[in-house]
């Protein structure tokens, strides 16, 4: 009767042990879905970011290609004009003279500008690129954990059902 008490006893602390570590598996599984879910999160707010600067980029793009557009649209009627009031009279000659000086002025500081923004492009690439390169070894290493963690699981539930063979052993 008192060994049949006793083997009773054991397998109810046995139980409780694996419920124990069943908590502890589902507690860790929590965490790492909640962890997953960050990641996620974190991941499709940095596409979003990525979407956003891409398309104000382009409209960036868009608005200096309008602009160069414009200006030499400018040029080209300036020029017009040019030749015209140089036919009617010389004095009108200078004023154009002077405009004219003001566009092509216009039109080199525009030239640094572009090179600026290809230059400004080639960075955010750059950046972007050692971004995606750090975000790819992080989910590396967070599966690596895992990974880790499951073996070290394993490994205890092995060595807990040694020990507890041990314990029937010596009853």
């Amino acid at each position: 009767m008192q060994t049949q008490n006793k083997m009773l006893e054991q397998q109810n602390s046995q139980v409780q042990e694996n419920s124990g570590t069943v908590v502890q598996l589902r507690t860790q599984q929590s965490m790492d879905d909640k962890e997953e879910e960050m990641s996620r999160s974190a991941l499709t707010a940095f596409r979003a970011k990525e979407e956003e600067i891409e398309r104000k980029k382009m409209e960036v793009r868009e608005k200096v290609r309008a602009q160069l557009t414009r200006a030499e649209e400018e040029t080209k009627r300036l020029a017009v004009i040019r030749e015209e009031l140089e036919a009617l009279s010389d004095p009108m000659r200078k004023e154009v003279a002077v405009v004219r000086k003001k566009i092509d002025s216009v039109n080199k500081e525009l030239k640094p500008l572009g090179q600026s923004c290809q230059k400004k492009e080639k960075e955010y690439k750059d950046a972007l690129e050692a971004f995606n390169e750090k975000n790819k070894e992080k989910t590396q290493l967070i599966t690596k954990l895992m990974e880790l963690v499951a073996e070290s699981e394993r490994l205890r539930m092995k060595k807990l059902e040694e020990l507890s063979k041990n314990i029937d052993s010596l009853n």
